[in-house]
């Protein structure tokens, strides 16, 4: 039983609450979530990375179970993991920092239960299925009736709307009806977003930032980790808005290239010593026996050359003929396009014959968390690399391929368009592209030369030079978009 003293003065004050139970003082925010939830009936807290907020959904659980006789509560997160290792554990966490809430209530993997009314006032955590449809996502959190009922989502931006408004449809019956979430602002689309922006008059909104800057900032975050990230990325990047700021991320796709920075490129000229000490790699991305093409891209820092394009060759074929370049070229690596497997022997061969290979996963993780997946880290690489610095050979199929994909920001990261979708639209796959993006999948060093450090490797040897009836684009590595006599004659 709880001690009936003190109940009115927690119900009111659940900030008061947390101090008596969990020896705890809340952060700024966390106190003004807190009180929202005690006056107001919706509360959306819209969170940066690591503020805490998990601990104040289960903050409020507690002081909604402890001060309302018979109160029932229903949790729900983005997955059932999710909702095992993060809010339902937080709960255990929390209840066992308190010997009033020991005595009164029994915690299991799936209920926390009044121990003299465990089926009239209880905690019922509760998750949805992926693959259900919208009726069936509704009933997670339907069918309850009490005087005194919370529902509480977690990771709220990516909950199905039907599983909200299975929440909000208990509102309209009146009573102690109280609805909590809380999540970071990844998505533009989804509860969080629709409660935090059109509906925003309906919810009391909580802002969550580690903004150095902000005295109401949560202490939890890092404030040097914070000023790394913008000083890093800058304040208006779409990955610092949505985990430093707590803000949603820009709308809409946007052209990752344009026409004018890959005509910019195409007309660039390297001179060979400015190739010095960078790596060769070349990019192979595969297309065994099919419509595509399987493509050969080599680049030494600021310079593309030209690429060798197969079609319809089997994968002992593609092997043969990346090992002759590598060896012809001196290349320092071989990143291989491996999603799907669809590379097949070639990694495998390519090694029997000496040759550095790296196999690639384009849906595989990147090395920059502000990517959704490797395929976009390099895209954006590739991208940068062709604003800044880079210089192509002038091939019309490249230039469209380059300028053609979308990006838009899911999770806060940004995410290339699909190449089903871009194959779709250019009306053949961006094998070229994809390629010369394969060069960017991680660094590499070039290789010693007459044992020297790579800083004094003088550029393109006499072989590379001597290469232009057999190996057209090697030669053309050296002058983009131009003939050779040009490079050597004029100033870049």
């Amino acid at each position: 039983m709880m001690p009936t003293e003190q109940l009115p003065i927690w119900r009111n004050d659940p900030v008061q609450f947390v101090r008596d139970h969990f020896d705890t003082d809340p952060e700024p925010w966390q106190a003004d979530a807190l009180m929202a939830i005690a006056t107001g009936r919706r509360v959306a807290m819209k969170a940066c990375k690591g503020p805490g907020k998990t601990a104040v959904l289960a903050w409020m659980i507690w002081w909604f179970l402890a001060t309302r006789p018979y109160a029932k509560v229903v949790a729900t997160s983005i997955s059932q993991d999710n909702l095992d290792d993060c809010l339902w554990a937080e709960l255990a966490k929390w209840m066992q920092g308190s010997p009033m809430l020991r005595r009164a209530f029994r915690w299991t993997k799936t209920r926390i239960v009044n121990r003299s009314s465990p089926d009239t006032w209880f905690a019922s955590a509760r998750a949805w299925s992926r693959q259900a449809d919208a009726a069936q996502q509704a009933d997670t959190l339907a069918g309850l009736h009490a005087d005194s009922l919370l529902f509480v989502l977690d990771e709220a931006g990516g909950i199905p709307e039907a599983v909200m408004a299975a929440a909000e449809a208990s509102l309209a019956t009146g009573g102690d009806t109280k609805i909590a979430m809380a999540g970071n602002p990844t998505d533009l689309g989804g509860s969080l977003h629709r409660a935090c922006v059109r509906d925003r008059a309906l919810w009391r909104v909580i802002d969550i930032t580690a903004d150095p800057d902000d005295p109401k900032r949560s202490r939890r975050v890092s404030a040097q980790w914070a000023r790394e990230q913008i000083s890093r990325y800058g304040r208006d990047n779409p990955w610092v808005l949505v985990n430093v700021f707590g803000k949603f991320p820009p709308a809409g796709s946007n052209a990752l290239l344009g026409s004018e920075d890959v005509a910019t490129a195409t007309g660039r000229v390297i001179r060979p010593e400015h190739l010095r000490g960078y790596a060769r790699v070349i990019g192979i991305d595969v297309a065994l026996y099919g419509d595509d093409r399987t493509v050969l891209f080599p680049r030494q820092g600021p310079a593309a050359m030209r690429p060798v394009i197969l079609r319809k060759t089997s994968g002992a074929e593609v092997a043969a003929r990346a090992a002759r370049a590598y060896q012809q070229w001196n290349a320092d690596a071989v990143m291989i396009d491996s999603t799907g497997g669809w590379a097949g022997p070639i990694p495998h061969i390519l090694r029997e014959c000496g040759v550095t290979v790296f196999e690639i996963n384009f849906s595989g993780a990147p090395i920059d968390p502000r990517y959704y997946n490797k395929r976009s880290e390099m895209w954006n690489e590739l991208a940068e690399w062709v604003k800044t610095r880079g210089a192509l050979p002038d091939i019309a199929e490249l230039t469209r391929e380059l300028s053609e994909p979308t990006y838009a920001y899911q999770d806060g990261r940004l995410r290339l368009e699909e190449k089903a979708q871009l194959k779709t639209r250019l009306g053949f796959s961006p094998d070229l592209g994809d390629a010369l993006a394969l060069t960017f999948a991680m660094p590499v060093m070039a290789k010693r030369q007459d044992g020297q450090n790579p800083s004094h490797y003088h550029g393109p040897t006499a072989l590379d030079m001597e290469l232009e009836e057999r190996e057209p684009w090697m030669s053309r590595a050296l002058l983009p978009g131009r003939r050779r006599r040009d490079l050597l004659d004029e100033e870049p």
